[in-house]
């Protein structure tokens, strides 16, 4: 079954509402005073300004009734930094018809969602897409721990809300909490590894160096994995950390990424490490 679609609005214009509203946004940000607090609204509004034009484009590619846009990792978790990816799950019922060339049912499936992913591309959406079935997130996300990791950040964003709920409840219960700490650890390890090479001490990288974003991060993931709070202030309730240690995790948190909103539009570009070039800036 599938909905009846309003007049589409043209990729033009969505280009233009999607670019204009970034570049405000971003000016806003970057002619006001460099704080915490303004590098945590500017990635709220850059979420909620890409939320929108999803949501249009999405009602206009015919998509079927009985999915589901799902906003995954750091974009489902509301943070969108100026030159962050947009991952997005296409979340699809079980009933759909199977992605067989000679069926016309599923051929018609295969345009909308292509259709919906090229419009994203056209309008100048960085975007990561994957559409499957619940039954797929779960066995992708058991083969593959970041996969799981960007599920468990998941937020609906527009289509079959009861679907979005069974995908929540079906991938919570196939995590266990003591495979995935150690995946995470052995995780965390390797990518210390890497980043500790000198080239990336000097120029550390906001993100994906020891100490920095990341690592935050995973002490949130396992935790929220293991039932424990979702926020440091959760954390603390349930006497994982002290209160004190949740207000320097929560004040530290907040610098880096005030540097990474600020390394972004300096940039131009994804930049996440503080290289010589940018550090005076």
């Amino acid at each position: 079954e599938r909905r009846q679609t309003l007049p589409p609005v043209p990729l033009q214009q969505l280009r233009q509402l999607l670019r204009e509203g970034k570049k405000a946004l971003i000016e806003q940000f970057r002619h006001g005073r460099a704080t915490v607090p303004a590098a945590e609204r500017l990635v709220r509004q850059l979420t909620r300004h890409v939320d929108d034009v999803l949501g249009q484009l999405w009602l206009q590619s015919d998509m079927p009734r009985g999915a589901a846009l799902v906003a995954v990792g750091g974009y489902g978790r509301g943070e969108l930094f100026p030159y962050s990816d947009v991952d997005v799950l296409l979340l699809l019922p079980a009933d759909l018809p199977d992605d067989d060339g000679a069926d016309a049912a599923a051929a018609l499936l295969r345009q909308s969602i292509e259709g919906f992913i090229t419009a994203c591309w056209d309008i100048g959406l960085e975007i990561g897409s994957s559409v499957r079935t619940i039954d797929a997130c779960v066995s992708e996300a058991q083969a593959d721990v970041t996969v799981q990791t960007a599920l468990m950040e998941a937020r609906f964003l527009t289509g079959a809300r009861r679907l979005f709920q069974q995908f929540q409840q079906a991938t919570r219960a196939a995590l266990d909490p003591a495979a995935f700490l150690r995946a995470k650890s052995l995780e965390m390890q390797q990518r210390h590894v890497k980043y500790e090479n000198t080239p990336y001490a000097l120029e550390p990288n906001c993100k994906e160096s020891p100490g920095g974003l990341r690592d935050l991060q995973v002490v949130r993931w396992v935790a929220q994995g293991a039932g424990l709070g979702r926020s440091w202030r959760e954390l603390a309730s349930n006497g994982l950390i002290s209160r004190f240690e949740a207000t320097q995790l929560q004040r530290n948190e907040g610098l880096l990424k005030l540097i990474r909103a600020r390394l972004h539009p300096i940039a131009g570009r994804r930049e996440d490490r503080l290289v010589f070039d940018l550090q005076t800036a």
